[in-house]
């Protein structure tokens, strides 16, 4: 990743709330969170569902967006004052002309997919117990990072439920 975040020539700083992208809009950059952090989510109806968090250290992108060139239903907000290094589609598009720096991009869309997968296995198969669990093990830093009633939604619980399991 280290190689991506070296093609960033410039840094933006969005502050707590800031949107960073909202639905209908196409995004030609991926970022890379050097402090701060961000949440992607999708409006259902009149309900926000939060899909993915991104913190220090962390690349976060309209990934569907940045692949097809087309809108996006995604929002990408600020959960804190966020700085983030910025990287355009055309640097990309030029780092993947060689073979070692494509087989590194395969990598992180893989493990982003498996990660997605499981995610959506967990919500539709576990209780919200393991799935506090889960993230717990997976993410510790996240309770830390972000609000509970961001990572209740993340759940698909209640915040009093996720209030109840924390202290179990």
């Amino acid at each position: 990743m280290k190689e991506i975040i070296e093609l960033s020539e410039k840094t933006i700083t969005i502050d707590r709330n800031e949107f960073l992208k909202v639905k209908g809009s196409i995004d030609t950059n991926m970022y890379f969170i050097v402090s701060g952090s961000l949440r992607i989510f999708v409006l259902d109806e009149y309900e926000e569902r939060t899909i993915r968090f991104g913190y220090k250290e962390n690349l976060i992108v309209s990934l569907d967006s940045f692949l097809t060139g087309k809108p996006s239903d995604l929002f990408i907000q600020a959960i804190k004052k966020t700085v983030l290094k910025v990287v355009d589609k055309q640097q990309i598009d030029r780092f993947l002309e060689t073979e070692s720096n494509r087989n590194l991009w395969i990598k992180i869309l893989e493990n982003l997919v498996v990660q997605q997968m499981e995610r959506e296995i967990d919500i539709l198969t576990n209780s919200p117990k393991e799935r506090y669990e889960r993230v717990l093990k997976r993410s510790p830093q996240l309770f830390q990072e972000v609000p509970n009633r961001h990572i209740a939604n993340y759940l698909r619980m209640s915040a009093e439920t996720l209030s109840r399991l924390k202290k179990s």
